[in-house]
C-alpha cells in the first residue's frame, strides 16, 4: 500500500502567504493522522518540501521514530510566472481538465505520476491537494484536475496490483473552502 495524506489546516491561504505552516487546528488534525498511520505497516515517509506538508508529517515522524525524506516531485502546483492572481487562477485551472493547463503545470503533473509509480510499497506521502486529485484522476481515467475534495489529513490509499497502481480508497472527502 501507498497511503497519501494531505496536509493539515495551513495557517494562511493562497493569497496570504507563498508557504505558510500549519494553525493550530492543522496541528491537531497533524497528531491525529498521525495516530491512525502509527498502525499502518510503513517503511518509507515522504513529505513534499511545503512547510505544512512537512510539519504535518512531523507529527508522524515524532510518533514512529520514521525518519523522513523530502520528496520534490510531490510538491505543490507550481504557478505559472505570469499569474498577477493566484487564487483566480487556481480557482479555474481546478474546475478545468489536465489537458489545458499551462506547460509547466503539465511537467509537474508528469513528474508527479512517474515518481508515484516508481514509490515502493509501504510508503505514506505527505503531499497536497491537487496532487492526490491529480494522482486519483490519473488511476481513474479522470481529465478533471479536481476529481473529489480530500479533508485536511484524509488518507488516500494506493494499492500495486500486478505492478500497477490502483486507487484502494480514497481519503475522507469533505466540502470545505480550499481558496
Amino acid at each position: 500500500m501507498i497511503y497519501f495524506v494531505r496536509h493539515g489546516e495551513a495557517a494562511a491561504g493562497w493569497g496570504e502567504h507563498p508557504d505558510p505552516g500549519l494553525s493550530d487546528k492543522g496541528w491537531i488534525q497533524a497528531e491525529a493522522a498521525a495516530k491512525r498511520l502509527i498502525a499502518l505497516d510503513i517503511s518509507n515517509a515522504l513529505t513534499s518540501p511545503m512547510a505544512r506538508c512537512q510539519e504535518t508529517a512531523s507529527a508522524y515522524a515524532d510518533l514512529s521514530g520514521r525518519a523522513l525524506t523530502i520528496e520534490p516531485a510531490v510538491t505543490e502546483i507550481p504557478t505559472p510566472d505570469n499569474i498577477e492572481d493566484r487564487r483566480t487562477w487556481l480557482r479555474d485551472l481546478m474546475a478545468g481538465d489536465w489537458e489545458t493547463t499551462p506547460s509547466e503545470v503539465k511537467t509537474w503533473h508528469q513528474s508527479l505520476l512517474e515518481t508515484v509509480q516508481q514509490l515502493p510499497d509501504n510508503t505514506v506521502v505527505f503531499s497536497h491537494f491537487i496532487a492526490i486529485n491529480a494522482i486519483v484522476g490519473h488511476l481513474t481515467g479522470a481529465s478533471a484536475v479536481t476529481v473529489f475534495r480530500p479533508n485536511y489529513c484524509s488518507v488516500t490509499t494506493l494499492e500495486r496490483q500486478g505492478g500497477t497502481l490502483v486507487l484502494a480508497e480514497r481519503g475522507e472527502s469533505l466540502e470545505t473552502r480550499v481558496l
